[in-house]
């Protein structure tokens, strides 16, 4: 006697011979109704109250329209670089989004200008900096935006959080380049 193949039970062949995945969905379709990709956002603030300024900023960026937060670092409190001022608290997170990286930089400028945010000189203190480190895997330099951020491989604040959440992303050569930069872990 021949016997055919089990099959789960409560969860039937659909009708075009597929089986449906684990989670009910047809298999191969993502569960997020819009295409996504992983981008990467540090964020820092140096006025006011800074770590509730970043933790604030962590939670609005996973309220942009088609993108949530897949990762959070740690708090890092760094000197600033290249300015004056107070001691900055800095963090990066994971997104995935299905908004492009014009789209994404100009929420996070948004979300900046929300928090405060003046620009009256370069490198002047600030009560939320958000940067966009990575979309995808682009790699653009235009007037508006530079891909992957063109100082994040330089900088301690960023690479040792982007490390915490995406060591894939951060190799060992650039984690030893910026080792004498003063970082830290709050």
């Amino acid at each position: 006697m021949s016997r055919s193949p089990a099959r789960p039970v409560g969860r039937p062949d659909r009708p075009d011979g597929k089986r449906p995945s684990a989670t009910g969905r047809p298999a191969g379709r993502s569960k997020e109704p819009y295409p996504t990709v992983s981008a990467y956002v540090a964020l820092g603030a140096n006025l006011g109250d800074s770590a509730a300024a970043v933790r604030e900023a962590m939670v609005a960026l996973g309220r942009l329209p088609r993108t949530v937060v897949t990762a959070r670092s740690s708090l890092y409190r760094s000197a600033p670089v290249g300015a004056e001022g107070p001691d900055f608290v800095n963090a990066v997170v994971a997104l995935r989004t299905g908004l492009d990286a014009d789209q994404l930089l100009a929420a996070l400028q948004r979300l900046e200008a929300q928090a405060g945010r003046e620009r009256p000189f370069p490198n002047a203190p600030r009560t939320l900096d958000l940067d966009l480190l990575m979309h995808a895997n682009a790699v653009r330099d235009t007037p508006t935006l530079t891909l992957p951020h063109p100082r994040m491989r330089e900088r301690a604040f960023v690479l040792k959080p982007l490390a915490e959440i995406a060591p894939d992303k951060v190799p060992a050569a650039a984690l030893a380049r910026v080792a004498d930069q003063v970082i830290e872990r709050l």
